[in-house]
C-alpha cells in the first residue's frame, strides 16, 4: 500500500464508497444510448408487425371476396346451363307453332261441307312448305339425290335396277328422303340405284 492510501480516514473511505454507490444507482436511472437504440428497434419492429398484420387482413378480405365471387359465378353458370338445356328448343318450337296452326286450319277446312280435294291438297302443300322452311332455318336439310352418284355416306341403297339412259351407280329413285342437321347425317336417303 502506498502512503496516500494508508492516510485515508476510514470515515472518508465510507463516504467515498457511498458516493460511488449513489452514482452507480444514478447510472441505472439515466438511459444509456444503447438502451435508446434497442427501444427504437422494438418500436420499429412493433410498427412493422402492425403493418404486416394489416396487410394480411386486407389480403384475407380480398381472398374472401374473390371466393364469394367465384362461388356466385359457379352458381350463375350452373343456372345458365340448366336454362340452356331446359329452353334449348324454345325458338324452334315457337317457329313450329304457325305450322301447327296451319294444320289445324287444314283439318277444320277438310271437315267443312263445301271442302274440295283441291283445296285440301293446296292447304296441305302450303303447310308442308312452311314446315320445311322452319326445318331448313334451323339447320336441317333434306337429301334428295335423284340423278346423283350413289354415296354410301349419304344414301342407303335398297335395290339396284337396270335403266336405259341412266349411268351405272347413279340414284334413279328416292324411296325416302334423307336428312342432315348442320351437315351431319341424321337419316340416309333410301334410294334405288342404276346397275
Amino acid at each position: 500500500m502506498s502512503s496516500e492510501q494508508s492516510n485515508i480516514d476510514p470515515d472518508e473511505a465510507h463516504d467515498l464508497a457511498e458516493e460511488a454507490g449513489e452514482s452507480a444507482e444514478l447510472e441505472d436511472v439515466v438511459p444509456h444510448p444503447v438502451d435508446d437504440e434497442v427501444a427504437a428497434d422494438e418500436a420499429s419492429v412493433d410498427q412493422q408487425l402492425a403493418q404486416a398484420q394489416e396487410t394480411i387482413k386486407d389480403y384475407w378480405d380480398q381472398m374472401m371476396r374473390l371466393r364469394a365471387e367465384i362461388e356466385n359465378n359457379r352458381k350463375r353458370a350452373e343456372r345458365d346451363l340448366e336454362n340452356a338445356h331446359k329452353y334449348a328448343l324454345k325458338g324452334f318450337i315457337e317457329e313450329l307453332l304457325p305450322v301447327v296452326d296451319s294444320m289445324e286450319m287444314g283439318h277444320n277446312a277438310a271437315a267443312a261441307e263445301n271442302a274440295t280435294l283441291d283445296n285440301i291438297r293446296e292447304g296441305s302443300s302450303l303447310t308442308m312448305n312452311m314446315f320445311f322452311q322452319v326445318l331448313e332455318k334451323n339447320g336441317l336439310e333434306h337429301i334428295d339425290p335423284v340423278g346423283e352418284k350413289f354415296d354410301p355416306e349419304q344414301h342407303q341403297a335398297i335395290s339396284m335396277v337396270e335403266m336405259e339412259g341412266a349411268e351405272s351407280g347413279t340414284v334413279v329413285e328416292v324411296m325416302q328422303k334423307g336428312f342432315a342437321l348442320n351437315e351431319r347425317l341424321v337419316r340416309p336417303a333410301m334410294v334405288v340405284v342404276a346397275k
